[in-house]
């Protein structure tokens, strides 16, 4: 503001010209043309550095209907192991506000943890069982019970009648909206306590693993830290720098689950997945065939 003021008053000001006499106009002719020096013009006064860079909402088909909802959240630099703001970004309050359904996150939880399972717990029938193949005593005359088999599940040593046959799925599928709302809750618990992070980008300048422990460290971000981009396939640099280092994981976007959120203690964030993962929740959220989602699966619909 002070520098428009400072150009408007150069260019506002009148210019006071003196009055002269008849005399000094003749002496001036009497002694030729004269070189009138320019005198130089003033500096622009220095512009100062705006605010630090804010990033809005730019999805207005899913704009919140209150824009002081938006949480907001620092963009950190990975180009050195100091930290520096590079500037702020606005979050859907959808995505990044919800109310947290602890009880939704168990039901993902575990939901993950049992489609993954297979047991292999097996036991043998009496088909399968050695030995047994004449009948252990005659059927009529001895006073004792009819058997055909000494490997009969009555007897012991006998095959087991309906137990586990390997292998054996757990495989179920959680109701769809469930899951789209275990992200959102799981996103929105990790932005209040604080564990939510977002950089700018992942291309830090070393492959060196101790550039990420000394960046970990000074960030405070955690012992276990998961970094999730939009794209997948990551830098050069940050593949080799945490390729040793167990408890730092790379992620895309398409693959974020609540199961990998809440195994990491610290979620770091680019802006690019952060606008990744808000155009596709909120689309599930607000998308007009949500009946047809809601129903029954089925192994062939994928």
């Amino acid at each position: 503001m002070l520098g428009l003021l400072n150009k408007a008053k150069f260019a506002i000001a009148p210019v006071v010209r003196g009055i002269t006499s008849n005399s000094a106009l003749r002496t001036a002719a009497e002694e030729g043309p004269q070189v009138v020096e320019k005198t130089a013009t003033p500096p622009p006064p220095p512009v100062s550095s705006g605010p630090a860079l804010l990033i809005p909402q730019t999805l207005k088909e899913f704009s919140p209907l209150n824009l002081k909802d938006c949480r907001q959240a620092w963009i950190e630099n990975v180009d050195a192991v100091e930290e520096r703001k590079l500037g702020l970004i606005e979050l859907h309050p959808d995505v990044f506000a919800t109310q947290p359904r602890v009880d939704v996150i168990q039901e993902n939880i575990e939901w993950q943890r049992k489609y993954r399972y297979v047991s292999f717990a097996n036991t043998k029938n009496r088909a399968e069982v050695r030995g047994g193949g004449r009948k252990p005593w005659p059927q009529k005359g001895g006073g004792r019970a009819r058997h055909g088999s000494i490997r009969s599940p009555l007897l012991k040593g006998g095959g087991i009648s309906h137990g586990p046959r390997s292998p054996t799925t757990h495989f179920y599928m959680l109701p769809f909206f469930k899951r789209v709302l275990g992200l959102t809750s799981t996103l929105s618990v990790k932005l209040a306590q604080d564990d939510l992070h977002i950089i700018s980008n992942v291309d830090i300048p070393s492959q060196d693993p101790e550039f990420i422990k000394d960046l970990i460290q000074e960030r405070n971000w955690g012992p276990s830290v998961l970094i999730v981009d939009k794209e997948a396939e990551f830098p050069e640099n940050i593949c080799y720098a945490t390729d040793s280092l167990g408890y730092v994981n790379l992620m895309p976007a398409f693959s974020l689950n609540c199961y990998s959120m809440l195994k990491h203690d610290t979620l770091v964030l680019t802006v690019d997945a952060v606008k990744h993962i808000e155009e596709r929740l909120l689309y599930q959220l607000h998308r007009t065939d949500g009946v047809t989602k809601g129903q029954k699966f089925k192994l062939d619909q994928v």
